[in-house]
């Protein structure tokens, strides 16, 4: 019984272990929120979600399948042929039967080498599409959420679920996804083998599996946890810099580097903490798995290192040196794998996260959608009304108090008041940027709900304050990818809105840079330009938003003009500070704490010295004392 004792102490060796991690997680399973245990989707959920874009690549998987069928013959059949060289070579041999199992060797080798190629191809074109098919899906579903619900997510967060995120779902199906069904595969074969060689050894080896099991659903929770933090922080770093490099000019006028900078620094070091603990959890489990393939061969090697191999016996059965080479490398390509899969759990952890923080994306309700039943928006007039309308952005905290007001067909109407009066407000909800709380919104006399969100918001032509230009050029920026439009028709635009004052003082015209954000024009310009693609497509309602706020007075008069053009279009409505902008139109609505307290002509306001009077006196005097 003695001779057993080297075998007893590496049991208690491992059992120990065992015993140390199964207290601590009991220990810490009660505290799961505490510890970040927080689970918001099951794996199960994942994985049903993640197979329905991978169901219309059946065909690629079982071709996939199949290559890794032969691609792992060479981890099965190298230990045989191997242990079988080793025979041969120990006793009087036929050099053709050492040459014909070299021969076998490099066979297996190849066809091995060609079939891992081969799926690794077919799998990266294939993960990709169903990525790229994710990755539509997603920002198809952040072009239709409310302009409510873009405020409150911040834009960071939504990049990095579009590209980090998808990038680790990315993984999971190029590369994940393969070596862990390799390896199983892998395991299970060289299983099957080991029965066929020694069925008393192999029983030796599978009294580890329990333990690696057991260390692999332990260190699952602490993974998870592990990979969501890093998610979560990365998604903060993005947030953050994005928020920042676009607001960097104000951050340097008011000085504020070194305040950002710490800010940006504890951001960075909670990143770094969580790689950290992640690094951590990773340097525990795979070093576990390492022990007890060591302790595997250790026992291996002590069961048949006696000094004399040929009398050696385990359990009744002769232990010969092709054995003990076949098994040596048996265990070594069986505990590989489950190595391995110590990288591959952690990846496949990222990429269920990164999966759930997408799907979560998925999962958000459209704020305004469109109602059930609802029609494209035909031929328009143009009539619009306002009937008892009530809004409010949150709870009843009402920023619209029962507003009424008509706009006739190809009239201009224009909103004033103060700052936070509503202006603003009546613009978005009559494109359904919001939906009302009560009361109606009519056009030509049929509820705006009544009709689908995307053909009633191509009536409007939307020209606003800060006029967002994309980086490519001018062209581009007018015409919006439309490639069907001319240069001719886009010129036409840009005289009718005077955009031609200055595109044709550039050497390359309509072809001419634009940076990001449209940094190399003026305010002046980019309002030109933001005009000429809004009458390129000609609208049958037209809506400004102080549109002409911060222009310089030669700006101004171009754009005053283009204004009094663009009245002939169709219908017109104008929120503008700028009262001598809105003198020709044909109401003028004052509002005032989400109420209309006048409405009339510039004449008829003036006439009634009411509030309007008094904004229009006040902005007299005050481009008097300018001017003067």
């Amino acid at each position: 019984m003695h001779e057993y004792y080297p075998l007893l102490v590496i049991g208690a060796a491992i059992s120990t272990f065992a015993v140390a991690f199964i207290i601590a997680y009991v220990l810490m399973k009660d505290k799961k929120e505490a510890i970040g245990f927080e689970r918001n989707m099951k794996d199960s959920e994942i994985i049903k979600r993640l197979l329905r874009y991978a169901k219309p690549y059946k065909k690629e998987f079982a071709a996939v399948f199949g290559l890794m069928i032969f691609s792992i013959a060479y981890e099965i059949v190298s230990p045989l042929l191997v242990g079988n060289i080793t025979g041969i070579i120990k006793e009087d041999f036929e050099m053709y039967q050492l040459v014909s199992l070299i021969i076998a060797y490099a066979g297996v080798l190849i066809v091995s080498l060609v079939c891992t190629y081969a799926q690794s191809i077919l799998m990266q074109k294939t993960g990709q599409k169903i990525v790229s098919a994710i990755r539509f899906d997603t920002f198809e579903h952040i072009e239709k959420l409310s302009h409510q619900q873009f405020s409150e997510i911040p834009t960071g967060k939504l990049v990095t679920r579009v590209s980090n995120d998808a990038n680790a779902v990315s993984m999971m199906f190029t590369h994940i996804m393969v070596n862990l069904t390799k390896n199983a595969l892998i395991v299970v074969g060289i299983l099957v083998a080991m029965f066929a060689v020694n069925l008393e050894l192999t029983l030796m080896v599978m009294c580890f599996i329990p333990f690696i099991i057991l260390f692999t659903v332990i260190f699952r929770k602490f993974s998870r946890r592990a990979y969501r933090r890093v998610k979560d922080r990365t998604t903060d770093i993005n947030t953050f810099l994005s928020e920042n490099l676009s607001g960097m000019k104000i951050i340097r006028i008011f000085g504020k580097q070194k305040s950002k900078k710490h800010d940006f620094d504890v951001k960075n070091t909670g990143l770094g903490k969580a790689k950290g603990e992640q690094i951590f959890v990773f340097g525990i489990f795979r070093p576990v798995v390492y022990m007890l393939y060591i302790s595997s061969v250790l026992v291996l090697l002590y069961l048949s290192a006696s000094g004399k191999i040929k009398d050696t016996t385990f359990l009744g059965t002769a232990i010969t040196s092709e054995i003990l080479v076949t098994f040596y490398m048996y265990i070594s390509k069986f505990f590989n794998p489950i190595q391995q899969l110590a990288e591959q759990f952690n990846m496949l952890q990222s990429a269920f996260a990164s999966s759930e923080k997408i799907f979560t994306i998925l999962d958000i309700p459209v704020g305004v959608k469109d109602y059930e039943g609802a029609v494209d928006v035909g031929e328009v007039r143009g009539d619009i009304e306002f009937d008892h309308v009530w809004f409010a952005y949150k709870d009843e905290n009402w920023v619209l108090k029962d507003v009424c007001f008509k706009v006739k067909a190809d009239q201009t109407v224009a909103l004033v008041g103060a700052t936070g009066s509503g202006k603003t407000t009546i613009l978005s909800l009559l494109c359904r940027n919001y939906d009302i709380q009560k009361g109606r919104i009519l056009l030509d006399g049929v509820d705006i709900r009544k009709y689908t969100i995307s053909s009633l918001r191509r009536q409007f032509g939307q020209m606003l304050q800060n006029v967002f230009l994309f980086s490519g050029t001018i062209k581009s920026n007018i015409v919006l990818r439309d490639e069907t439009l001319t240069d001719d028709q886009i010129m036409e635009a840009c005289r009718y809105v005077n955009a031609d004052k200055f595109i044709d003082k550039l050497d390359d015209g309509l072809d001419h840079e634009v940076r990001e954000f449209g940094n190399n024009f003026s305010a002046g310009q980019r309002q030109l330009i933001s005009f000429a693609r809004t009458v390129l497509y000609k609208p049958k309602i037209m809506i400004l938003d102080e549109a002409t706020a911060n222009i310089d007075t030669e700006t101004e008069q171009l754009i005053q003009d283009s204004l009094e053009r663009m009245m002939n279009i169709g219908t017109m409505i104008i929120v503008a500070h700028r009262l001598s902008t809105i003198q020709h139109a044909d109401n003028i609505i004052v509002m005032s704490d989400g109420k209309i307290i006048e409405q009339g002509t510039h004449e008829q306001l003036l006439a009634a010295r009411g509030k309007y009077y008094n904004l229009y006196t006040l902005q007299k005097d005050r481009r008097r004392i300018i001017e003067s």
